[in-house]
C-alpha cells in the first residue's frame, strides 16, 4: 500500500460564529489520500485481510472497544491499512446538542485506531426529550433532516460542537430517504454547499444514497452533484441494494447495481476521490465476488477525470478553528433555541407516527410514512435477532411476526439490548410463547439478563395496562 501526500493549504482557521450565518473556519493541514477500502465487519474479517489491494478500512465506531480492539484491525494497522471510525448513532441533524459522552467515545475510538479522521452522518436518530417534555423515542435507523433553515441553523452549531469536541477532522455523510419533509427549502446539493460552507465540514459521499433519493424522492444525482462542493469530499462509499414497488432499499445486502456505479462515474468526472469503500453489512458473498466488486470500481474510478482532486485531512497538522469567547458562544447558543425547539416537535411528530403508531403528521405521505416504519420495525427485528440470538432461536418461526406485532406501538428505548429485554419481557407478561418448555426458557433467559425476577402476574397485569397506556 502506498499514499500520495500533498502540503496544501485549504484555508485560514476562523472564529466560530453564528452558526446560522456564513462562517470562516477552515483547516489546514497534510492532506493524505486514501485510495481503495472495503467496510470492515467481524463477520468478513477474514476475507477482508485477504482481500488484494485493499488501503483501509472503515469500522462502525459503536461496534468496537477502544480498550479491547478486535485483532483483525490490530494486524490490518499493523500492515500499514488505515482504520477509520464510522459513527451511526450521535444524531447530528437532531434538535438536540450531540451528547458528551458520544462525541468522547469517538474520540477515545479514532485515538486508538490512529485514525485520520472521524465520519458520522446528516441525521436524526432519536427524537423527544427535554425539548419537548417528552419521552425519548430511539429510531434505530438513520432518519432524513429536513432541508430548511431551521434545520441547517441546528445542524451546523451541532457539528461545530463536535468538531470542538473530536482529536481529528469530521466529515459526515448524506443518507438514503424514503420519506420526504413537506415545505424543504433547499435540495440536497444547496444543504450540503452551505453546510460545508458554514462549518468547514468535510463530506462523505455515499453515492449508492444519492441513487437512492433520485428513485425514492425524484432527486436528481447529477444535479446534486453540480451543487455540492465535490472538493470537500473525504471520501465516497458504494453499495448495493434492492428495488421493491417501485422503492429502492439501500440494504448494503446486494452487489452494487449498475445505477449506482453511474453516479459514482458522475461524480469521477467532476473529481478525483482521496477514497472509494465498498459497504456491505449483510449477506455476505464469497470472498472472490467482494474482489471482483472491488476490481469494478477501481474500473468505473479509473476512466478520464477532472484534475481537480479532493483530500482528506491527516491528524497530524491540523489546525482546529478558533473557539468563540463565552459571551458570544452563549449568544449564539441562545439563538438557536427556538430552531432547535420548533425543529424537535417536528422530528418528534415524525418518529411517533413511525415508531409509536400515531397518526402522520401534516404534510407527509402517509404510504411511504408506513414503508418507511415497516423498514425501521424489520431492521429492528433484525438486530435484536443478532444481539440475542437465543431469542429467535426460542420462539423458531414465529419470531418476526411476534417482534413486528410488538414493534407496532412500542418505540425501542435504549438501544438494541435493552430492545430485546424489553421484547421478552413484553412476551412474558402476555404468558407467551404458548409452548410451556419455550415460556421457561426465554424466562429464564430473561432473568439472567435482566438481574430481576420473573413478574409475577400481578405485575404482569399493571405492565400491561402501564404498556396500553403508553402507546396510544
Amino acid at each position: 500500500m502506498s499514499h500520495t501526500t500533498h502540503v496544501v493549504n485549504v484555508g485560514e482557521p476562523g472564529n466560530a460564529r453564528d452558526p446560522g450565518s456564513p462562517g470562516d473556519q477552515g483547516t489546514r493541514g497534510t492532506l493524505r489520500t486514501l485510495g481503495i477500502g472495503i467496510g470492515w465487519r467481524p463477520e468478513i474479517a477474514e476475507a477482508v485481510e485477504a482481500l488484494p489491494g485493499i488501503d483501509w478500512v472503515e469500522a462502525v465506531a459503536e461496534n468496537v472497544c477502544a480498550g479491547h480492539l478486535p485483532d483483525s484491525l490490530v494486524r490490518l494497522r499493523a500492515r500499514g491499512v488505515t482504520v477509520i471510525p464510522h459513527g451511526v448513532s450521535l444524531g447530528l441533524g437532531g434538535a438536540a446538542r450531540p451528547d458528551a459522552k458520544r462525541l468522547a467515545d469517538l474520540a477515545e475510538r479514532a485515538e486508538a485506531l490512529g485514525s485520520p479522521l472521524i465520519t458520522e452522518h446528516i441525521a436524526f436518530v432519536r427524537a423527544g426529550g427535554p425539548l419537548t417534555a417528552s419521552p425519548t423515542l430511539e429510531a434505530g435507523h438513520l432518519l432524513p433532516v429536513p432541508r430548511t433553515k431551521d434545520a441547517l441553523r441546528v445542524l451546523c452549531e451541532n457539528v461545530r460542537i463536535a468538531q470542538d469536541s473530536l482529536p481529528v477532522p469530521l466529515a459526515v455523510e448524506n443518507i438514503a430517504a424514503l420519506i420526504n419533509w413537506p415545505g424543504e427549502e433547499m435540495t440536497e446539493g444547496q444543504f450540503l454547499a452551505e453546510l460545508v460552507e458554514r462549518t468547514g465540514v468535510r463530506l462523505l459521499i455515499d453515492v449508492a444514497n444519492l441513487h437512492t433519493n433520485h428513485v425514492n424522492r425524484g432527486e436528481d444525482p447529477a444535479t446534486a452533484l453540480d451543487q455540492l462542493p465535490v472538493e470537500a469530499i473525504a471520501y465516497v462509499h458504494v453499495a448495493g441494494g434492492v428495488e421493491r414497488d417501485g422503492v429502492w432499499h439501500d440494504t448494503h445486502a446486494h452487489p452494487v447495481s449498475t445505477p449506482v456505479l453511474d453516479v459514482l462515474a458522475e461524480l469521477r468526472s467532476r473529481v478525483s476521490p482521496p477514497g472509494v469503500l465498498l459497504e456491505r453489512d449483510d449477506n455476505f458473498p464469497p470472498t472472490a465476488e467482494l474482489a471482483a466488486e472491488l476490481d469494478t470500481i477501481r474500473a468505473t474510478l479509473s476512466g478520464p477525470g477532472p484534475e481537480r482532486t479532493s483530500t482528506v485531512l491527516s491528524d497530524k497538522a491540523v489546525e482546529a478553528p478558533g473557539a468563540p469567547e463565552a459571551p458570544e458562544a452563549a449568544a449564539a447558543a441562545t439563538r438557536t433555541e427556538p430552531a432547535r425547539e420548533r425543529l424537535a416537535l417536528a422530528q418528534t411528530a415524525l418518529l411517533s407516527a413511525l415508531v409509536a403508531g400515531t397518526p402522520a403528521p401534516e404534510g407527509f405521505d402517509s404510504r411511504r410514512l408506513g414503508v418507511q416504519s415497516r423498514a425501521l420495525a424489520g431492521k429492528r427485528a433484525e438486530v435484536v435477532a443478532k444481539v440475542a440470538p437465543d431469542i429467535p432461536r426460542i420462539l423458531g418461526a414465529g419470531y418476526r411476526a411476534a417482534f413486528l406485532g410488538y414493534a407496532k406501538s412500542r418505540p425501542m428505548r435504549a438501544g438494541y439490548r435493552r430492545d430485546a429485554l424489553d421484547f421478552a419481557e413484553h412476551l412474558l407478561i402476555a404468558d407467551r410463547p404458548e409452548d410451556e418448555a419455550a415460556r421457561r426458557e426465554l424466562t429464564q433467559w430473561w432473568r439472567d439478563r435482566s438481574g430481576a425476577r420473573p413478574p409475577r402476574r400481578a405485575t404482569r397485569m399493571v405492565r400491561a395496562a402501564r404498556s396500553v397506556l403508553v402507546g396510544r
